[in-house]
């Protein structure tokens, strides 16, 4: 019996990193905690994609799935619970757009995007350390990463 698991080591791996501008004062925090786990993973090349919300996430990720440049997407973002149900609708085409991408390409995606009732909530979430959610999206990347790696290697 063989067991592939991933790897939070990564080196010689691309990876992009969606991040949100809407929230910047909590995904710029994301973005420094998905830095510090890909740089202690050894990653290759990090590309940096800027977008105006978390709504443009998944398009930007499916680009740079298209792209084939990537071996993993880590996308970062935060939505904060209003009066009217736009969080709910926005939260779900997020994940659902991310799902779609993922599994169209076959490239790995993280879902780093923050849905929380507060902003402290969310700044607790972008807190540094390894509990950072920017950290742990970006090594969940990686791991789905190596995954998708060892299976290739599989059939060879």
């Amino acid at each position: 019996m063989r067991t592939i698991d991933g790897a939070q080591t990564a080196g010689g791996l691309r990876v992009a990193l969606i991040v949100s501008k809407y929230h910047d004062f909590v995904t710029d925090k994301l973005q420094a905690g998905a830095l510090a786990a890909l740089e202690q993973a050894k990653v290759a090349a990090i590309t940096v994609v800027k977008v105006p919300g978390a709504f443009e996430i998944p398009t930007a990720a499916r680009q740079a799935a298209d792209t084939r440049h990537f071996d993993a997407v880590v996308c970062l973002g935060c939505l904060i619970r209003g009066a009217t149900p736009h969080f709910d609708f926005i939260a779900a085409a997020v994940a659902h757009g991310l799902v779609t991408a993922s599994g169209e390409t076959g490239i790995p995606m993280s879902f780093g995007v923050l849905t929380t009732n507060s902003v402290e909530e969310a700044l607790a979430r972008a807190a540094d350390g390894p509990s950072n959610k920017g950290w742990e999206a970006a090594t969940a990347a990686l791991e789905m990463a190596t995954i998708a790696r060892a299976m290739r290697d599989t059939g060879r």
